[in-house]
């Protein structure tokens, strides 16, 4: 095979310097999967990890990109063929293995999904980490009982990748989904995916008390802190809160009240770490039943591997709303 271009990430001198290099397999880590990268996703923890902002890798050099989907070009695990089409999301990927902006990627057949039916490798990457990290928050919320039926669901961090892919595939599913966002631009998008009112975040009253008056079924929290603390008082008996992401802090100020009281289930959403058996679920409902019905709305852009990254400024400074794919070949 002859070599081929690979978004790298290094540490020199203290300082984290990423950049495109010439690569061979023999530079990738192991794996018994050799996959030729079609499109990879660009996710806030990919922005964190190529400009340093934030300690995402574990060791370097290292392949930067979270997510791949592409085709099978080698295998010597025996679920998987040549010519086949999959994906990869999270397992380490630019953290502790090599991930997936490169033309080529070496995995471990364990981290490796086939595509659900009808959807391409475009398709799976325009949902990527993102997707998922969705679908699995919504799986977990309905194993612990949570239905339309009981009411609405609010989504914070909603012009985000999870945030927006979270409304859309609520709104299929049959639920009354509020939006909390701080962009007022972007309420019409927020409503065609499904939402049936914004919030604005910065006119939340957050109050004070260990439980507030009832206002949400359930929620999805994109943002935590405050945020989530709020949350955890005004979520309904035995509702479900999936705790996904940090960046409004990661303390979290509340009692065991609205646990033990009103019976609130706080679910952690490691979307990195899931166990096959449970990826395999997941993805088949993103083919079937969570299959977002505003895909392309979602997701507007695709940008080809040389540019990719001019776009990791806008992902550190707020500015992106839904998802960008990058086209890799």
């Amino acid at each position: 095979m002859k070599p081929f271009r690979a978004f790298r990430i290094h540490e020199i001198d203290r300082r984290i310097v990423a950049r495109f290099d010439e690569l061979t397999l023999d530079d990738l880590g192991p794996g018994d999967v050799v996959i030729r990268v079609e499109y990879s996703g660009i996710n806030y923890k990919d922005a964190l990890a190529a400009t340093g902002a934030g300690r995402i890798l574990r060791r370097y050099p290292l392949v930067g990109g979270i997510d791949l989907a592409g085709v099978v070009v080698g295998s010597s695990d025996p679920r998987y063929t040549s010519g086949q089409h999959v994906l990869v999301t999270g397992c380490g990927l630019s953290e502790t293995h090599d991930g997936g902006y490169a033309e080529y990627a070496r995995l471990k057949g364990e981290w490796v999904i086939p595509l659900p039916p009808g959807m391409s490798t475009m398709d799976v990457m325009k949902l990527g980490t993102a997707g998922f990290t969705a679908a699995l928050a919504i799986h977990r919320m309905e194993h612990n009982g949570q239905a339309p039926a009981r009411g609405p669901v609010v989504v914070t961090g909603a012009t985000g990748g999870v945030g927006s892919i979270a409304i859309n595939m609520l709104a299929g599913r049959g639920y009354e989904v509020v939006a909390v966002s701080g962009k007022p631009e972007a309420d019409e998008y927020l409503r065609d995916l499904g939402a049936s009112r914004v919030l604005r975040r910065q006119e939340i009253d957050f109050g004070s008390r260990p439980m507030e008056r009832i206002l949400w079924a359930g929620a999805i929290d994109n943002v935590g802190g405050e945020m989530l603390t709020w949350l955890t008082r005004t979520v309904d008996l035995w509702g479900n809160i999936a705790s996904i992401g940090l960046a409004g802090g990661a303390d979290l100020n509340t009692t065991v009240m609205p646990f033990i009281l009103r019976g609130v289930n706080l679910l952690g959403i490691n979307s990195s770490a899931t166990l096959r058996e449970t990826r395999l679920v997941v993805w088949n409902r993103i083919g079937t039943d969570l299959r977002p019905g505003k895909l392309d709305r979602i997701c507007t852009k695709v940008v080809p591997f040389a540019e990719l990254p001019a776009q990791f400024d806008d992902y550190l400074k707020g500015r992106v709303t839904g998802r960008t794919i990058v086209k890799i070949a």
